[in-house]
Order: structure tokens, then sequence, then C-alpha cells
């Protein structure tokens, strides 16, 4: 017998919730395969069976918490091996006029047997298991373009916005993925958070609740990054194989800004202050099931091309549910960017225990005062620094937002910071 135990995930999560067994009581499993996909405060992982067999027990449902540690299934390994062979003992000596009928009786049995192997044994990520599980979509019905045959998210997506004749053949018990319930005779729906917004919700209450947060605002005239884009972008694309985004730019002018009030890249722990000399910068994303903050590693070191690039890089296993716990972690300054939205002006929340985040908006073509006499319209945005009052005053806060801004309006002068 062999136990499905559920794995070391990292150092600060000690629980999961089961999203999904991929296996029931009575399949068989090779070694390798994964058996079950645990949801987790930040990722969705998928987890193994060590041994080939057949699945005896499943101790824990969907949806229940599990620790580290704990034992949630147990696998009879070689079950399935021996009753190959019994099979074949009893099936290698049948009567000459009994095999006719045998063979035409057990073949649509064997036909449906591999049919419901194959549906069982189906590759899929599990980004494209969860949506597919909250639709209510049979991923056996959803056509894939991978070469290996693999459903993705974005299969599942398509699949899910196609016209309602084209999909009407699922069956009726996955047609809504909430039961709607009445409330003073009003229809409503009630949908289980996953651990992820559950997550996400008790952290949020966290900071607002244990730091003492302000935010200052201000704007940036965005006419010479602009500019400067427009000038490199076809040459640093064929250079680099990456486009020049505004993301790099606020990176660098956050870096130059935290070498120069230190305070804003710190942490607090109990009675002291925590200064961090490395520059390890979170970049917000957004995904269907929430906001993510993977880490871009030693911004201070990296030019533009490779922080563009592993901001593209993150981003994407963000939204592909890829992420590792190594991604999140870590984090000493937080860029999030509501502008992509549309968001004018916001105040965002600190991220865990860091003390600054920024917030980038849209850019909106406003007039501004060039001088007594002068009116340009320019494109403005409005940024954001919220911070943690405890750990950093408001003259601090002010001439670190000041000096992004200064900067991103001078990017030849991001150059002279290194």
């Amino acid at each position: 017998m062999a136990e499905i135990i559920v794995p070391e995930l990292a150092e600060s999560i000690t629980e999961g919730t089961i999203a999904q067994w991929l296996k029931k009581p009575g399949d068989y499993v090779e070694k390798g395969e994964y058996i079950v996909e645990l949801e987790t405060d930040k990722v969705n992982l998928e987890v193994i069976s060590e041994e080939a067999g057949v699945v005896q027990e499943l101790k824990a449902a969907e949806g229940d918490t599990v620790q580290v540690g704990e034992v949630i299934a147990i696998v009879e390994a070689g079950a399935a091996a021996t009753g190959a062979e019994t099979k074949a003992e009893q099936t290698s000596e049948p009567q000459q006029s009994e095999a006719a009928p045998v063979q035409a009786t057990q073949e649509p049995q064997e036909q449906e047997s591999s049919n419901t192997e194959s549906k069982e044994r189906l590759i899929a990520s599990p980004a494209a298991r969860k949506l597919a599980r909250e639709k209510g979509i049979d991923l056996s019905t959803v056509p894939t373009v991978d070469p290996l045959g693999r459903v993705r998210k974005q299969d599942v997506t398509t699949f899910s916005n196609q016209p309602k004749q084209q999909t009407q053949q699922q069956p009726a018990q996955a047609a809504a993925p909430a039961a709607a319930v009445q409330q003073d005779g009003k229809p409503v729906e009630r949908v289980r958070l996953s651990r992820r917004r559950q997550t996400i919700a008790k952290r949020l209450v966290e900071v607002q609740q244990n730091a003492a947060m302000l935010t200052t605002f201000n704007e940036i005239d965005m006419t010479a990054v602009m500019n400067l884009r427009k000038r490199k972008k076809d040459k640093f694309y064929e250079q680099h194989d990456v486009r020049l985004g505004f993301m790099s730019f606020f990176t660098k002018a956050v870096v130059a800004a935290l070498r120069k009030y230190p305070a804003v890249n710190s942490e607090l722990e109990g009675d002291e202050l925590i200064l961090k000399k490395y520059y390890d910068i979170g970049v917000a994303v957004s995904t269907d099931e929430g906001l993510v903050v993977p880490v871009i590693r030693d911004c201070d070191r990296k030019n533009f091309a490779e922080i563009e690039g592993d901001i593209l890089a993150v981003a994407k296993k963000a939204r592909d549910n890829k992420l590792a716990l190594s991604d999140l972690q870590g984090g000493t300054f937080t860029i999030t960017n509501g502008g992509v939205f549309g968001s004018l002006l916001s105040t965002p929340i600190l991220n865990g225990t860091q003390v600054g985040i920024l917030g980038m908006h849209t850019i909106q073509t406003r007039p501004v005062a060039i001088d007594a006499e002068r009116m340009e319209n320019r494109p403005m945005m409005y940024v954001a620094l919220s911070y943690d009052h405890r750990v950093i005053d408001g003259k601090e806060a002010v001439g670190f937002l000041v000096t992004v801004k200064n900067l991103l309006e001078n990017p030849e002068d991001l150059l002279l910071e290194g």
C-alpha cells in the first residue's frame, strides 16, 4: 500500500484545499501520474503518485482543507498488474465454439472502457481544470490545438464562448456552476470563494488593520518617456526581441528613489526596522483567480530589456497558472498598474509586510500650464504612493514620489542612476 501525502508547499504555507481529484477509487494510476490538484494561498499544484497501482481510498473530498503531511489517498501498489494477469489466465483457454460470441459481446465493453480510460487520462492544465469546473464544462468535449493534446485555459475559454447551440449537448447537470436559491423572492446564486480569493481578502484586511496606511499623490508628464519609446521601440525590439514598455521605466525610477529613500525599501519587525539592501520589485498581475504579485529580482542590476523580459515571463506564468511559490516571495516594494483597466486614480493597498506600493494609472491627455502664458495638451498620469506611516514620514513619502516623477519626466537621467 502507498500513501498519497500532502507535500511540503512552502515555508509560510501549511495547508491547502482539494481543488479536484484527477483519479477516483478503483482507477489505475501510473507512477509519477497526477492524482490530485491542490489549491494553496498563492498557486495551484498537482500531486503525483509515487507508486503505480489502483486507488483504494480517498481520505478527503473536493473542497476539504488538508494539512502538509496529511494522508489524503491510498494506492494499492501493483494491484492493476495482478488483475491483468488473472484476466489473461481466465481468457487464455476459451472453448472454440464460444470464442466468437464472447469476442462479440466484449468488444463494445472494451471500447467503452477505452473511452472511459481516455477521458480519465485527459491531459489539462490546472487552470483549465479549474475554469472548466467553475463553468460546468466537460473537458473531454473541449477541442484543443495543442499538438500533445493538452487542454489549456484558453481552449476552455474559447469553448465556453461558443454559441449555446454548439455546447447544448453537455450533460444537464453541468449547465450551471452553482445552484440558484431564492432570497426574499429574488433569484441569487451562491459561489464559494476560492482559497486564493479568501486569502487575498484576509491579507488585505490584515494590512489595513496592522499598518498606519496613508497615500500621497502626484502627476507625471509622460511626454518625454512616450517620445523616447517612439524613437527607440523598433530598434529595441530588433536588438532584444522584447518590446519597450512603461514598466521598465517605472521600475528603474523606483529603484533610484528607493536608493535615495532607503526606509521605503524596508520592513517593520517588532521594534526593529529591516533596511533591505537589495531591490526585488513586485509587479502586480491580474488573473481570473485574483491579483498576484510575482517578483522581479535584482532590478538594480538589470537593464531595461532584462526587466521587460522578466515582467513578460512572470505575467505569462501568472495567467497560465504556472507560478511557483518562489516567484511570489521576497519582494521589497510593489508596483501596480490600474491604468491598464482605465483607472484614472486609486489608492493602492500595501502588499504584505512591505511599507510602500506605487500605483500607476491611465495616461490621459489634459491641458497643462507650461508657464504663465502658455497651455499645452500633454499626456498626463496620476501616480499614488501608499506607505506605512509608522515607518515613513510624509516628507520622505512626498520626496520619494517627486523623485520618481522627475526621473520619468527626464528619462535620460535614469541612465545616470545606473
